[in-house]
């Protein structure tokens, strides 16, 4: 069971006590956590890595404690990776 399932009631258009809080995994990119992996790890390595990948997708959900989260595949890395562009 959800702990928190005040997203999934609102798009299923329930009465919600109030209106949901979410992010796309881009909200992080400010933080000083973020900006030492970044300085650390080159862009291939943070994707390609599951435990960066992971620290980096939490580090704002842990400050910013939102209802959901939005996560968006980056469809250009593996094209590019391999040579070719979008």
């Amino acid at each position: 069971m959800l702990k928190n399932d005040l997203f999934l009631k609102a798009l299923k258009g329930e009465t919600v006590q109030r209106p949901p809080v979410w992010m796309m995994r881009q909200a992080g990119r400010y933080l000083p956590e973020f900006r030492e992996l970044r300085d650390k790890y080159d862009f291939f390595t943070r994707c390609e890595t599951p435990e960066l990948a992971t620290e980096i997708t939490v580090q704002p959900i842990r400050r910013i404690a939102p209802d959901a989260c939005d996560f968006i595949l980056r469809y250009s890395s593996s094209t590019t990776r391999n040579g070719n562009s979008c």
